[in-house]
């Protein structure tokens, strides 16, 4: 019974994701769902058929409302939301915030809110025990948003290699200003070492990983493999515009 009362507890709090390959690309042979993000992660997330119709929500009581919404005007109302307080959205949440803001043609926001969902789980997964039988469920849902909602937010992301080098330095600036609350709860179970010690590394070596990143970035011939690699995937016209 304490398990089953800690899941619960842990699935409203955290949410969690992955460390997608930023350079995850989507090979789509029906252009019909380019613009249209299909992730089914159960009982969480379910895309609808079309741009037209509702997916069903249930990350966030506060949330799921507004982001099952096909009107960008209540998706964007849950950024500006979460922008105001956000000290306890779940990565969860952010991520599913991401594949909206696509679906309503938010692309950019989109990038930057899949992006702090990542970081946000990294941070998360450095400090608490994301090992233990009480996270298990959480962890897996969440690996399963970024695994199937990556290649098509990367596939656009890297349409504009500035652009998408810039926003994700802002993603990683908003994450460290805005750390996520959950990990200095006494009822998540933490790894070994002072909490506050072990984000700071963590943020640490994201930022390094995002400094390599940008320098692999900066040498011509590792673009040049990039775009022949998009040329070759057709990802171009069918993400870039």
């Amino acid at each position: 019974m304490r398990v089953l009362i800690n899941i619960v507890l842990i699935t409203m709090i955290l949410g969690c994701t992955t460390t997608q390959p930023e350079t995850s690309l989507l090979e789509v042979s029906n252009k019909s769902i380019e613009n249209h993000i299909q992730v089914y992660v159960t009982p969480y997330y379910e895309s609808s058929s079309n741009l037209s119709m509702n997916p069903k929500v249930k990350v966030s009581k506060q949330y799921d409302r507004l982001l099952s919404s096909t009107k960008s005007k209540d998706i964007l109302t849950v950024e500006k939301s979460i922008l105001d307080k956000p000290e306890l959205i779940t990565p969860m949440t952010m991520m599913v915030l991401a594949i909206r803001m696509y679906d309503v043609g938010e692309r950019d926001k989109a990038i930057f809110w899949f992006y702090v969902a990542k970081d946000r789980y990294i941070t998360l997964s450095d400090v608490l025990n994301i090992n233990d039988p009480s996270l298990f469920q959480v962890k897996q849902s969440v690996i399963a948003f970024a695994s199937l909602a990556g290649p098509y937010i990367n596939s656009y992301a890297f349409c504009n290699i500035k652009k998408q080098q810039t926003i994700r330095n802002d993603a990683f600036n908003w994450v460290t200003l805005n750390p996520y609350q959950a990990l200095f709860m006494e009822q998540l179970p933490a790894k070994e070492g002072n909490r506050k010690e072990n984000l700071e590394r963590s943020l640490n070596d994201i930022d390094e990983s995002i400094k390599k990143f940008n320098e692999f970035l900066s040498n011509p011939q590792n673009v040049d493999e990039l775009n022949l690699k998009r040329k070759q995937k057709d990802v171009d016209s069918q993400f870039c515009y």
